[in-house]
């Protein structure tokens, strides 16, 4: 066992979900992919619910963390980054467990509203930092200052995660939709006299 318990019943649970499912899913079945036993993870969680709630966390914090890691010196070159991670297969078995693992909670949110609390998270993180690299674009003359960042941040948003449910519910790929969205932004976001996105 790892000397943190918490932390492998958290990679156990990732693995569970992946595996089974949030709806046949059992504590039972995180026990026996963290090799230990029900009682360990009730010790460190009272229920199932309140397990998947810190494994959102956890994946929260991945999450923001594989965000800010991909950056750019300029505004432009800052979501040019973003969409590349969000839209392309690079690392894809690693993006297609955690698009799992978030559809899987997904469906279960309108039902349990601390996931949905959590899972809200997510998506204020990403259309914040969309809707901030667009303000910050318009105001370095990259950006069309006739944008509208919040609601170009929400499109953006949108279409990412209606991409990620794609992949993960009929295995489509999102790489020519990489290639819609940065001719998006050449045409929508840009301004006139700004060089073309590379593709």
């Amino acid at each position: 066992m790892p000397d943190d318990p918490a932390s492998e019943i958290l990679d156990a649970t990732y693995r569970a979900l992946c595996k089974h499912g949030y709806a046949n899913l059992t504590l039972q079945d995180v026990a026996a992919e963290a090799d230990t036993s029900k009682a360990s993870i009730l010790y460190h969680h009272d229920s199932k619910d309140q397990l998947f709630v810190a494994f959102l966390d956890e994946l929260y914090d991945q999450f923001t963390d594989r965000v800010n890691a991909h950056d750019g010196e300029t505004p432009r070159d800052q979501l040019e980054a973003l969409l590349r991670v969000f839209l392309t297969t690079e690392d894809d078995s690693s993006q297609q467990a955690f698009r799992t693992a978030i559809l899987e909670l997904t469906s279960q949110a309108p039902y349990n509203s601390a996931l949905q609390d959590r899972l809200s998270d997510f998506d204020e993180f990403l259309i914040e930092r969309l809707r901030g690299i667009l303000v910050a674009g318009v105001d370095a003359g990259q950006f069309d200052d006739a944008i509208e960042p919040t609601h170009d941040a929400e499109y953006l948003a949108t279409t990412i995660t209606g991409a990620h449910i794609r992949h993960v519910a009929i295995d489509r790929s999102s790489d020519n939709l990489y290639g819609t969205m940065t001719n998006y932004v050449e045409r929508h976001l840009l301004t006139d006299t700004h060089p073309e996105v590379a593709q």
